[in-house]
């Protein structure tokens, strides 16, 4: 989760702000596993979580963090004046610029809505032509055996009736 964040603001923050902006994530990164869950939305990797979550939150940070010792004159900010400095790079919030907060949020926004709207056109246009959901008796069962052809816990086994249950026995 730490690494996720740290990537998209590390070249413009120092070490110190990276290491609070990781530990923010280690945080953003159980909480939302636990949101997620309780909604019932099945992401037993914390993909969504990690990628999504902490990769917003390391979006967002650049527009806090960046202090604006590195990063001149990079997509043109500051290699000329950049909050009147010849030299500046990307400055957040918290030394002194706003701007740069709004355009991370607005850069967040779009990866969402891109992420969201793409993901549901897909399994929207592949459902038309296969399924991709099991039956709700294999998703009872578990899908090892249907889909994998091997049990992936060998010891665990669901009691369905009584006659399995005196085979467990």
């Amino acid at each position: 989760a730490g690494l996720v964040a740290i990537t998209a603001p590390c070249a413009f923050v120092d070490a110190i702000s990276s290491v609070i902006l990781g530990s923010i994530a280690g945080v953003f990164v159980v909480c939302s596993m636990v949101f997620l869950e309780k909604k019932g939305i099945d992401d037993p990797v914390g993909a969504i979580s990690v990628h999504g979550t902490c990769g917003i939150w390391g979006l967002l940070s650049v527009g806090i963090f960046a202090d604006g010792k590195f990063g001149a004159g990079f997509n043109a900010v500051g290699a000329d004046k950049y909050l009147g400095v010849a030299g500046q790079g990307v400055t957040g919030i918290l030394h002194g610029d706003s701007s740069q907060l709004v355009a991370q949020c607005i850069a967040a926004l779009v990866c969402i809505v891109w992420s969201v709207g793409t993901g549901y056109l897909f399994f929207k246009i592949l459902n038309m032509f296969m399924k991709i959901r099991v039956s709700p008796e294999v998703e009872l069962r578990g899908s090892d055996m249907d889909e994998m052809g091997a049990p992936a816990y060998g010891d665990f086994h669901l009691v369905e009736n009584e006659y399995e249950q005196e085979l467990a026995t």
